[in-house]
């Protein structure tokens, strides 16, 4: 296996980033083209209409977790632990965030997103653990 596999579900998070901006400049944009919202109202979160501070919110998650995911792929990487079982992890990862970023700007339902945010934790926690056993030689 191509140790450099680990980079496209790294790609893949870098591209729902930029698909949550794109989300977030079209609610403020149009907030602002229907009057829902002034311009001076994104300068503070509290007052941001609710459309669109989701999708900011959305977006700070995405700095969160994501931040020990990044860290992981390129741990998996320098130290040559990219295999099949890492890479599938990291991509059932990225699903969740996919799936989380979706429930988070359609709707919202708490349960849910909470439910696919400690999925991904999981999984991300159980990659985790492979790497410190990795480590130790012990896989």
């Amino acid at each position: 296996m191509r140790q450099t596999a680990i980079f496209w579900p790294m790609l893949a998070h870098v591209l729902l980033v930029y698909i949550v901006y794109l989300v977030m400049l079209k609610r403020r944009y149009g907030a602002v083209k229907s009057g829902e919202a002034r311009l001076n109202q994104y300068k503070l979160r509290s007052t941001e209409p609710a459309s669109s501070v989701t999708v900011a919110y959305n977006l700070i998650n995405q700095f969160e977790l994501p931040v020990l995911f990044h860290a992981l792929c390129l741990a998996l990487f320098v130290t040559n632990g990219v295999n099949y079982l890492t890479l599938a992890l990291m991509w059932m990862f990225i699903v969740t965030r996919y799936v989380h970023a979706w429930v988070h700007l359609n709707g919202n339902h708490v349960p849910h997103r909470t439910g696919v945010f400690f999925l991904g934790a999981g999984i991300l926690l159980i990659a985790w653990i492979w790497f410190a056993l990795h480590l130790l030689g012990a896989v």
